[in-house]
């Protein structure tokens, strides 16, 4: 499997690829790459609809050349607009940020998250999250795309705002839950294939495949579980 950085032509292939509708296992097989790679790379520039080589390897160049900045060892949370007392946003903001990293989110990634969960507003721009969490920009653009592959938050650009700004609402999880469901069914397909590949008698073929049939068996699940909750959500008149 190649290392290093996505090339031009790997990002051309990535963006035919998508016009095909094509998901990002199949991309990745076709570049011998990770589908995790080509789902970051998509994430971070625009997604499936918005994908475009050109813009992405410029927006790549633009990052690298971003100047870093050194972060102060003390997290800092600004004063809530809405007059709550800080030490307690903090307090609040600091146990839910360590049960997050305890269950395997990146430290950073789970300050962002967090951060961005006890604001009113739930959004925040780039230079908010630096200054609040006194981090460097590279750090925040890192969790950032970590946060956007598995849905936790998506990118809006307000009219007359020339800077994006990252937002969360009540449907983070379900938006992550549907997430996980396409990377559960796309790792599913990868399974059986090699499942076959191998040979089902065979002990390594039948490990591949029950746990394809397992993966499955959880993607229909939690599917079943997003149904239930939208139609809840219907029959209450929230949707």
């Amino acid at each position: 499997m190649p290392g290093g950085r996505l090339t031009d032509e790997d990002r051309q292939q990535i963006a035919a690829g998508l016009a095909e509708k094509l998901g990002y296992t199949e991309i990745g097989r076709r570049l011998d790459r990770p589908a995790s790679t080509i789902m970051r790379e998509v994430t971070r520039n625009g997604g499936p609809d918005g994908y475009r080589a050109a813009r992405a390897r410029e927006a790549t160049r633009h990052r690298a050349r971003r100047p870093k900045q050194a972060p102060p060892s003390e997290p800092l949370l600004l004063p809530d607009a809405q007059g709550r007392d800080p030490h307690v946003v903090r307090k609040v903001a600091e146990s839910v940020t360590a049960f997050i990293e305890q269950q395997g989110m990146p430290s950073m990634a789970s300050k962002v998250l967090v951060c961005l969960l006890v604001t009113d507003a739930g959004s925040l721009t780039a230079a908010d999250l630096v200054q609040q969490l006194r981090v460097s920009p590279a750090s925040v653009s890192h969790a950032v795309a970590f946060l956007e592959q598995q849905g936790l938050l998506r990118r809006e650009r307000l009219p007359g705002e020339r800077r994006e700004r990252y937002v969360i609402d009540g449907e983070i999880w379900l938006r992550s839950t549907l997430t996980a469901v396409q990377l559960h069914r796309s790792l599913v397909a990868e399974l059986r294939s090699a499942a076959e590949a191998l040979g089902p008698a065979t002990p390594a073929g039948a490990r591949f495949s029950d746990s394809a049939e397992y993966l499955a068996l959880m993607s229909e699940t939690l599917q079943q579980v997003v149904d239930q909750w939208q139609r809840s959500r219907t029959d209450d008149g929230v949707a």
